[in-house]
């Protein structure tokens, strides 16, 4: 019970700073002339700051007993919420009683003092220590990125180069050493693998199993999906990584060169070589300025018990990106399934070997479809039909397909095409001069580049 009561400290904490600092900023003013009739409304500005100060100090200790506090941060913004209290108790006591402005105007700039930090202090404990310089720090990585640039990826331990960075921007000012929601810490090793109070984070081997994994996937909507959703998310390739690194035994020592390494890694450790959030980073122009409803959280939940990876494609949107690579089945539920969030699908991920023809008629109906990933699927030209109405397509890759330029033909109405990636495919050179007459507009992508040896790009070992 209280518990409860003290999870009302973000409601009052706002009471006192608002009130008090209205009421020094009027005692600073009524030293001139002109302001002398604020001096009435101060007593009662006083008051209410201080009892409001008061009950913030009880919920606030309260809060911090209920076990998500610990560390040196609660025990400073504890102290200095008590202080401005007293401060401010004090201030209202001997207003009327002390004539020196010069003594009111020392204690009221001191209250205000008190105050910006213990604000600070507090805001620390909410959005992470670094809340304020984050911006600073982390507008030199490319891209905006959670992980910095990793230049020889392959020698890099996956833990300290990779996740912890990861963990570090993204779950840090939840579960780190001040503040432990739901008492999971997630800043070191022996509390990684602890757990909090709903089971175990991690477990060695079995992504699926894990709470991490598990919160990650939940609807954005979900008041347990983490982060939360007023929080940056973590992309489709953060996502891969965790359960890249959990399912071969979430080891703290290990190289990726170590670990093996699948299609599915191989773009996501070529992004992290280039500090890029491959995938992820998108400009608002992006995404449709209509948005839409939410989809529904249980056809979500499904969706992730297949195998498939459901997440926004940015922060504060309903607009879904969904990768189909771990999919365990595409049979008629799992595509009835897909029908039911054809409205909210922007990016669709669809490389799996079990695709098919029959699986683009699920998807005819996903008018918002930006990008769509065809990759080493059994596709064919009668295939591609489905995909002619899909007038907001700009990016499709067909890459590793048995598509020819007869395949091609059927695209011609899709007006916002941009982007056509025929890697490896039943694409001929002699069909390309065709194809870019037919698609004036589109980049064609045809792949196996050859990259020329530069006499810097050789290394020397010497003896």
């Amino acid at each position: 019970m209280l518990d409860f009561f003290g999870r009302f400290h973000p409601v009052f904490v706002h009471l006192p700073i608002g009130i008090l600092l209205l009421a020094c900023i009027c005692i600073l003013l009524s030293f001139k002339p002109k302001f002398t009739g604020l001096k009435f409304a101060i007593p009662l500005m006083l008051l209410l700051g201080s009892l409001s100060a008061v009950v913030s100090c009880i919920t606030g200790y309260l809060l911090a007993n209920g076990g998500d506090y610990e560390g040196n941060l609660v025990s400073y913004h504890q102290w200095m919420g008590i202080s401005v209290a007293i401060l401010s108790i004090i201030l209202w006591a001997i207003y009327k009683k002390v004539k020196s402005n010069g003594i009111l105007g020392a204690v009221a700039a001191i209250l205000v003092l008190v105050i910006s930090i213990t604000g600070h202090l507090g805001g620390s404990l909410t959005h992470g220590a670094d809340y304020l310089t984050a911006p600073l720090t982390s507008g030199s990585t490319k891209g905006g990125a959670a992980i910095p640039p990793i230049p020889n990826v392959q020698e890099a331990i996956i833990y300290q180069n990779a996740i912890q960075p990861l963990l570090k921007s993204r779950c840090y000012s939840c579960h780190g050493s001040e503040k432990q929601k739901g008492r999971l810490r997630l800043d070191q090793e022996e509390y990684i693998l602890k757990g909090g109070e709903d089971g175990h984070t991690v477990v060695k081997g079995k992504a699926e199993e894990s709470e991490l994994i598990k919160r990650i996937l939940l609807p954005l909507s979900d008041e347990d999906h983490m982060a939360p959703k007023e929080k940056p998310q973590l992309t489709t390739n953060e996502i891969a990584l965790l359960k890249w690194w959990i399912n071969n035994g979430a080891d703290f020592k290990k190289k990726f060169k170590d670990l093996p390494q699948n299609d599915e890694m191989e773009p996501v450790l070529a992004s992290l070589q280039k500090g890029e959030n491959a995938g992820a980073e998108i400009k608002d122009s992006d995404i449709p300025k209509d948005e839409v409803s939410a989809a529904d959280d249980k056809v979500l939940k499904k969706l992730a018990d297949a195998g498939i990876t459901i997440v926004p494609v940015a922060q504060n949107t309903n607009y879904l990106s969904a990768n189909f690579v771990n999919a365990q089945s595409m049979g008629k539920d799992v595509l009835d399934l897909l029908k039911s969030i054809d409205k909210q699908l922007l990016w669709l991920k669809l490389e799996n070997a079990k695709v098919n023809d029959q699986t683009l008629t699920a998807i005819k109906n996903c008018k918002n479809l930006s990008r769509l990933n065809l990759n080493n699927t059994k596709i064919t030209d009668a295939g591609l039909i489905a995909l002619k109405d899909l007038d907001q397509l700009q990016s499709l890759s067909l890459v590793g397909t048995k598509i020819t330029a007869k395949g091609i033909n059927q695209l011609k109405k899709l007006q916002n095409l941009k982007f056509l990636y025929i890697y490896q495919t039943g694409v001929n050179k002699a069909d390309l001069a065709s194809i870019k007459k037919l698609l004036p507009k589109v980049s064609l992508d045809t792949g196996n580049y050859k990259v020329p040896m530069l006499a810097q790009d050789t290394t020397v070992v010497k003896p």
